[in-house]
Protein backbone atom coordinates (compact mmCIF):
# COMPACT_ATOMS: atom_id res chain seq x y z
CA UNK A 1 0.00 0.00 0.00
CA UNK A 2 2.58 2.50 0.92
CA UNK A 3 4.31 2.28 -2.68
CA UNK A 4 0.78 2.02 -4.22
CA UNK A 5 0.27 5.78 -2.18
CA UNK A 6 3.45 6.91 -3.29
CA UNK A 7 3.16 6.33 -6.79
CA UNK A 8 -0.45 7.46 -7.55
CA UNK A 9 0.36 10.52 -5.86
CA UNK A 10 3.17 11.00 -8.27
CA UNK A 11 1.07 10.29 -10.80
CA UNK A 12 -1.46 13.19 -9.62
CA UNK A 13 1.42 15.58 -9.25
CA UNK A 14 2.42 14.92 -13.14
CA UNK A 15 -1.07 14.79 -14.42
CA UNK A 16 -2.27 17.88 -12.02
CA UNK A 17 0.82 20.26 -11.91
CA UNK A 18 0.11 20.17 -8.15
CA UNK A 19 -0.40 18.01 -5.15
CA UNK A 20 -4.33 16.98 -4.15
CA UNK A 21 -6.13 19.71 -2.31
CA UNK A 22 -6.33 17.59 0.89
CA UNK A 23 -5.71 13.69 2.38
CA UNK A 24 -9.30 13.16 2.66
CA UNK A 25 -9.97 13.52 -1.45
CA UNK A 26 -6.67 12.26 -2.20
CA UNK A 27 -7.96 9.10 -0.41
CA UNK A 28 -11.01 9.01 -1.77
CA UNK A 29 -9.66 8.89 -5.12
CA UNK A 30 -7.46 6.31 -4.10
CA UNK A 31 -10.75 4.44 -3.01
CA UNK A 32 -8.45 4.06 0.45
CA UNK A 33 -10.06 5.43 4.19
CA UNK A 34 -8.31 8.96 5.28
CA UNK A 35 -6.87 6.32 7.78
CA UNK A 36 -4.96 4.20 5.91
CA UNK A 37 -3.35 7.06 3.93
CA UNK A 38 -1.92 8.16 7.77
CA UNK A 39 -0.88 4.41 8.46
CA UNK A 40 2.13 4.75 5.80
CA UNK A 41 2.70 8.47 5.74
CA UNK A 42 1.71 11.68 7.82
CA UNK A 43 1.44 14.12 5.12
CA UNK A 44 2.34 15.23 1.62
CA UNK A 45 5.54 16.43 2.46
CA UNK A 46 6.31 12.69 3.78
CA UNK A 47 6.13 11.30 0.63
CA UNK A 48 8.42 13.86 -1.43
CA UNK A 49 10.86 12.94 1.29
CA UNK A 50 10.95 9.41 1.09
CA UNK A 51 11.42 10.21 -2.58
CA UNK A 52 14.80 12.45 -2.38
CA UNK A 53 15.72 9.33 -0.23
CA UNK A 54 15.04 7.17 -2.24
CA UNK A 55 17.14 8.84 -5.41
CA UNK A 56 20.05 8.46 -2.50
CA UNK A 57 19.29 5.13 -1.36
CA UNK A 58 18.96 3.72 -5.14
CA UNK A 59 22.26 5.86 -6.03
CA UNK A 60 24.45 4.19 -3.65
CA UNK A 61 22.83 0.71 -4.56
CA UNK A 62 24.00 1.36 -7.69
CA UNK A 63 27.56 2.16 -8.18
CA UNK A 64 28.23 -0.22 -5.45
CA UNK A 65 26.94 -3.27 -7.39
CA UNK A 66 29.51 -2.38 -9.96
CA UNK A 67 32.54 -4.87 -9.91
CA UNK A 68 35.01 -2.40 -10.51
CA UNK A 69 33.76 -0.06 -7.67
CA UNK A 70 35.96 -1.21 -5.08
CA UNK A 71 38.72 -0.38 -6.72
CA UNK A 72 37.95 3.40 -7.66
CA UNK A 73 39.44 5.93 -5.88
CA UNK A 74 37.66 8.34 -3.51
CA UNK A 75 37.85 10.95 -6.46
CA UNK A 76 36.57 8.41 -8.80
CA UNK A 77 33.46 6.89 -6.05
CA UNK A 78 32.51 10.30 -5.52
CA UNK A 79 32.20 10.74 -9.37
CA UNK A 80 30.54 7.85 -10.14
CA UNK A 81 27.81 8.62 -7.12
CA UNK A 82 27.18 12.34 -8.42
CA UNK A 83 27.26 11.40 -12.60
CA UNK A 84 24.76 8.40 -11.44
CA UNK A 85 22.72 10.40 -9.19
CA UNK A 86 21.41 12.64 -11.91
CA UNK A 87 21.68 10.02 -14.45
CA UNK A 88 18.90 8.50 -12.14
CA UNK A 89 17.18 11.62 -11.58
CA UNK A 90 16.48 12.01 -15.17
CA UNK A 91 14.00 9.59 -14.89
CA UNK A 92 11.86 11.56 -12.77
CA UNK A 93 12.73 15.36 -14.05
CA UNK A 94 9.42 16.43 -14.92
CA UNK A 95 8.57 15.40 -10.94
CA UNK A 96 11.51 16.73 -9.54
CA UNK A 97 10.59 20.44 -11.34
CA UNK A 98 6.96 20.10 -10.13
CA UNK A 99 8.35 19.57 -6.46
CA UNK A 100 11.03 21.78 -6.16
CA UNK A 101 8.41 24.91 -7.05
CA UNK A 102 7.59 25.13 -3.50
CA UNK A 103 10.97 23.84 -1.82
CA UNK A 104 13.39 26.72 -0.50
CA UNK A 105 16.32 27.31 -2.96
CA UNK A 106 19.13 27.43 -3.75
CA UNK A 107 19.01 23.43 -2.03
CA UNK A 108 22.83 24.27 -0.83
CA UNK A 109 22.20 26.97 1.29
CA UNK A 110 18.63 25.93 2.55
CA UNK A 111 16.85 24.02 4.99
CA UNK A 112 14.79 22.26 2.95
CA UNK A 113 12.97 19.42 5.82
CA UNK A 114 12.26 17.41 2.51
CA UNK A 115 16.10 16.59 2.30
CA UNK A 116 16.72 15.62 6.05
CA UNK A 117 16.34 11.68 5.36
CA UNK A 118 18.34 11.35 2.15
CA UNK A 119 21.14 13.44 4.30
CA UNK A 120 21.51 10.60 7.22
CA UNK A 121 21.75 8.30 4.02
CA UNK A 122 24.78 10.29 2.17
CA UNK A 123 26.58 11.43 5.20
CA UNK A 124 27.07 7.55 6.47
CA UNK A 125 27.98 6.36 2.89
CA UNK A 126 30.33 9.70 2.79
CA UNK A 127 31.95 8.93 6.60
CA UNK A 128 32.75 5.82 4.99
CA UNK A 129 34.64 7.55 1.91
CA UNK A 130 36.79 9.67 4.23
CA UNK A 131 38.08 6.76 6.32
CA UNK A 132 38.97 5.05 3.36
CA UNK A 133 40.28 8.43 2.09
CA UNK A 134 42.66 9.35 4.88
CA UNK A 135 44.06 5.11 4.98
CA UNK A 136 45.11 5.43 0.96
CA UNK A 137 45.87 9.84 1.71
CA UNK A 138 43.62 10.99 -0.87
CA UNK A 139 42.24 13.13 2.23
CA UNK A 140 44.27 14.62 4.87
CA UNK A 141 43.74 13.30 8.57
CA UNK A 142 43.73 16.32 10.24
CA UNK A 143 44.90 17.39 13.40
CA UNK A 144 41.67 19.44 13.92
CA UNK A 145 39.03 16.70 14.15
CA UNK A 146 35.86 18.58 13.95
CA UNK A 147 37.12 19.92 10.27
CA UNK A 148 37.38 16.12 9.36
CA UNK A 149 34.07 15.77 10.69
CA UNK A 150 32.37 17.80 8.82
CA UNK A 151 33.55 16.87 5.39
CA UNK A 152 29.90 14.77 4.70
CA UNK A 153 28.58 17.86 5.75
CA UNK A 154 30.03 19.77 3.59
CA UNK A 155 30.15 17.33 0.32
CA UNK A 156 26.10 16.65 0.94
CA UNK A 157 25.83 20.85 0.27
CA UNK A 158 27.50 20.13 -2.97
CA UNK A 159 25.35 17.60 -3.86
CA UNK A 160 22.15 19.94 -3.61
CA UNK A 161 23.95 22.12 -5.09
CA UNK A 162 24.32 20.04 -8.04
CA UNK A 163 20.99 19.11 -7.99
CA UNK A 164 19.34 22.67 -7.98
CA UNK A 165 22.24 23.46 -10.63
CA UNK A 166 20.63 20.38 -12.71
CA UNK A 167 16.96 21.52 -12.72
CA UNK A 168 17.85 25.04 -14.14
CA UNK A 169 20.45 23.54 -16.58
CA UNK A 170 18.96 23.56 -19.74
CA UNK A 171 22.16 22.81 -21.63
CA UNK A 172 22.16 19.90 -24.33
CA UNK A 173 22.48 16.30 -22.60
CA UNK A 174 22.60 18.60 -19.32
CA UNK A 175 26.55 18.84 -20.63
CA UNK A 176 27.40 21.86 -17.97
CA UNK A 177 25.68 19.81 -15.19
CA UNK A 178 28.84 17.01 -15.95
CA UNK A 179 31.07 19.90 -16.30
CA UNK A 180 29.94 21.30 -13.14
CA UNK A 181 30.22 17.63 -11.40
CA UNK A 182 33.97 17.07 -12.36
CA UNK A 183 35.45 20.50 -11.45
CA UNK A 184 33.45 20.73 -8.19
CA UNK A 185 34.68 16.91 -7.21
CA UNK A 186 37.97 17.83 -8.11
CA UNK A 187 37.98 20.79 -5.98
CA UNK A 188 36.51 19.14 -3.52
CA UNK A 189 39.25 16.58 -3.25
CA UNK A 190 41.97 18.50 -3.93
CA UNK A 191 40.81 20.95 -0.79
CA UNK A 192 40.54 17.57 1.63
CA UNK A 193 43.58 16.25 0.53
CA UNK A 194 47.25 17.91 1.70
CA UNK A 195 47.87 20.97 0.70
CA UNK A 196 50.40 23.22 1.19
CA UNK A 197 48.79 24.62 4.14
CA UNK A 198 49.14 21.54 5.85
CA UNK A 199 52.72 21.44 5.32
CA UNK A 200 53.18 25.12 6.99
CA UNK A 201 50.30 24.33 9.64
CA UNK A 202 52.80 21.46 10.51
CA UNK A 203 56.03 23.59 10.26
CA UNK A 204 54.38 26.15 12.58
CA UNK A 205 53.47 23.07 15.14
CA UNK A 206 57.26 21.98 15.04
CA UNK A 207 58.47 25.03 16.00
CA UNK A 208 56.03 25.76 18.82
CA UNK A 209 56.55 22.29 20.07
CA UNK A 210 60.38 23.18 20.01
CA UNK A 211 60.98 26.69 20.84
CA UNK A 212 63.24 27.44 23.46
Amino acid sequence: MRNKIKEQYMGYVLEHGHEPESIFKFAKKLKIEESEFYENFNSFKQINTEFWKGLIDETIVDIQKEEVYEGYSVREKLLSFLYTLIENAKHNRSYILKISEKMERPFGVKNNQEFHAAKDVFVDFMNELVVSGQETREIEPRSIPFLTSKYPDLVWMLVLSIIDFWIADESRLFEKTDTLIEKSVNTTMDWMGRTPFDSLFDLGKFLYQNKK
